[in-house]
């Protein structure tokens, strides 16, 4: 599983050819103990969750990368490595 980012003790992943059980873009996120898997395209919690403060950093984040996301996301189903992606600052 590829983190292609972590800030502020998030951790965000995007597994190889992870289309299958969501055929839709998302990431993974981790903070802590918890973890959710979050749409790329509306930002929306497919599955899971992490506190609510964090989970507004990580909006934000994807925000200001959607693009990068989108590709990224392209890549990653097609079995390579996604790219590395500036974290929040």
């Amino acid at each position: 599983m590829p983190v292609i980012s972590m800030f502020y003790g998030i951790i965000i992943c995007m597994y190889f050819l992870d289309n299958r059980q969501h055929k839709f873009p998302h990431i993974h996120v981790k903070y802590q103990e918890k973890e959710a898997i979050v749409s790329i395209t509306d930002g929306h919690v497919i599955e899971g969750g992490i506190p609510s403060s964090k989970m507004k950093l990580v909006d934000a984040w994807i925000e200001l990368h959607r693009d990068e996301l989108l590709a990224n996301w392209e890549i990653a189903v097609s079995g390579q490595h996604p790219f590395k992606i500036d974290p929040l600052r």
